[in-house]
């Protein structure tokens, strides 16, 4: 019984060898779940596995430095690029696709508000997915509440946008994925959001215009259908710089 114990175990394939991106991967593929630069995949990384991919990203940052003919055995300012770019996209500038969504305790609208409340600007740091270069800007929020919306604190609007932001994005559909997400939490009667940003991709390269930013909006509910609520959002929105 002890050696078919032990050949039975000698048989059993491992994946002791199989780098752990590839496992996340296969899981995702499994429930047949989108893994695009903007997405969360919180659910499918198990614990111990982000640390165990930092170690794979960083190997693979160091053959990038090294494709870029850079001495980093020999050059002091590049001798740890590589395991602080891998910690530096895990946990910071990425970190919205690797990490759950912040807790956010949500209240019952027990005055019963249902006057226009704006938050803002809150400002937000992401990266474009084209270039992964810098994308730095403000958010505005403008949400109308009615007796059943639930009401979060307004730190939290902050934490979900920086949730958000946290990956790789095109500015448009970052706003949306936004305004997804407050809408599910909050149901308010309208919500509207607008984004102002300056992206790195044109000023730091190609047409290096230091000065052109993108600004775009989402509008839902009430915001959409009355103009006067919108041009009031719009306009209480302070001037933007």
């Amino acid at each position: 019984m002890l050696m078919k114990s032990q050949g039975a175990m000698s048989s059993k394939p491992s994946d002791e060898g199989t780098p752990v991106s590839a496992k996340i991967r296969e899981r995702l593929l499994a429930a047949r779940k989108r893994f695009y630069a903007n997405d969360n995949i919180a659910d499918f990384i198990e614990p111990g596995e982000l640390e165990r991919l930092l170690d794979e990203v960083q190997v693979k940052m160091q053959g990038v430095l090294d494709s870029l003919v850079i001495d980093t055995n020999n050059d002091h300012n590049t001798a740890n690029t590589a395991r602080r770019v891998a910690r530096m996209y895990l946990n910071e500038v990425f970190r919205g696709r690797y990490v759950q969504a912040p807790a956010i305790t949500e209240f019952p609208n027990a005055e019963h508000l249902n006057e226009l409340m704006i938050v803002g600007p809150i400002t937000v740091r992401s990266a474009c997915s084209h270039h992964m270069c810098p994308v730095i800007g403000k958010i505005w929020i403008g949400v109308m509440p009615n007796e059943h919306t639930n009401v979060i604190g307004l730190s939290k609007y902050a934490r979900l946008a920086e949730w958000i932001m946290g990956r790789p994005q095109i500015q448009e559909e970052a706003v949306i994925q936004l305004a997804d997400l407050i809408q599910a939490k909050t149901q308010p009667d309208g919500l509207a959001i607008v984004m102002e940003a300056s992206h790195y991709c044109m000023a730091w390269r190609g047409v290096k215009d230091m000065d052109s930013r993108m600004i775009n909006s989402v509008m839902r509910g009430v915001f959409l259908k009355d103009p006067n609520l919108r041009r009031e959002f719009l306009a209480l929105i302070p001037q933007r710089s």
